[in-house]
């Protein structure tokens, strides 16, 4: 692909990086002051605080159901670099839970909270990984539905959120959702905008073997055209619009199918149609 590979080691140090900020905006900023967190995490924290039970424990409890799902449909690498991040994370969360809390003034944790566990969850995504079961779950939806990932975990962020109030009070529900909204913000930066739509133009001589790997594993159609190098000679050409958050899975397809293959990344600034999605089986417009 023409590009400098990445080491391997260096991500799973990124990996673990990123898991331990994560770990610990939450235990010393967040939990002390009873602002939750979204997703699997979240949910945890809630129990957590009920019945006293270890958040590291609940972390892996709850996730482990998620990851199974994550590892059947998302493939051997993500899962991988997801039980790690999780693992290292919930370390870290037992880890931290015995220092001194950073701050009890609430708006200070909703702020350097919120900055902190969005850097550390970019971190850990940049590298491949995920920290919450409900953004394998979000992966998968989105390659149903017109929902992007980010959108789809906000729903679910939402009705925990409404639980948060329930059970603690609506200040605490819009605390929490406020250090969500600064998270998203940071984690955007740190992502480069993840959920962007990028289109990726593939020049490459296995054509039929990427798109089927990309139908497949990805749920993305892909548009083939003939092309010719000045020096190569004949080349097919392939189309394919994903979002940011999935550029490095295309990244992984193509480099096993083709080490050679020449790949640009575009921006796209809208979409029209649903040529990009796998819908029961069936393709959505678009050419395979």
């Amino acid at each position: 692909m023409n590009r400098r590979p990445s080491s391997p080691v260096l991500n799973f140090l990124l990996l673990a990086l990123g898991a331990a900020i994560a770990a610990f905006a939450i235990e010393e900023f967040l939990v002390p002051n009873t602002i939750l967190d979204g997703g699997v995490i979240g949910i945890g924290m809630m129990v957590s605080h009920l019945t006293g039970a270890p958040l590291a424990v609940l972390t892996v409890v709850l996730n482990a159901p998620f990851l199974v799902l994550g590892g059947m449909r998302l493939g051997k690498g993500f899962t991988v670099k997801a039980a790690f991040s999780m693992a290292v994370f919930s370390a870290c969360v037992a880890l931290f839970s015995g220092w001194a809390n950073a701050t009890d003034e609430t708006l200070l944790a909703v702020c350097f909270g919120g900055v902190l566990l969005g850097l550390g969850v970019g971190i850990v995504i940049r590298a491949g990984g995920c920290l919450d079961g409900t953004e394998a779950v979000a992966i998968l939806l989105s390659r149903r539905t017109n929902l992007a990932v980010g959108e789809m975990v906000l729903c679910m962020n939402v009705v925990i959120y409404g639980l948060a109030g329930l059970l603690f009070g609506l200040d605490r529900a819009m605390y929490s959702l406020l250090t969500y909204f600064i998270t998203s913000k940071v984690l955007d930066m740190v992502e480069s905008e993840m959920n962007q739509a990028k289109a990726a133009l593939i020049i490459t001589d296995d054509a039929d073997q990427i798109c089927e790997r990309i139908y497949d594993q990805m749920g993305r159609t892909v548009t083939m055209m003939d092309g010719s190098g000045l020096v190569s000679g004949p080349k097919k050409v392939l189309y394919c619009v994903i979002t940011k958050f999935e550029m490095r899975e295309l990244r992984e397809i193509v480099d096993s199918v083709d080490a050679s293959a020449f790949v640009t990344i575009l921006d796209v600034s809208e979409i029209i149609g649903n040529h990009i999605k796998q819908n029961d089986g069936q393709l959505e417009g678009g050419a395979r």
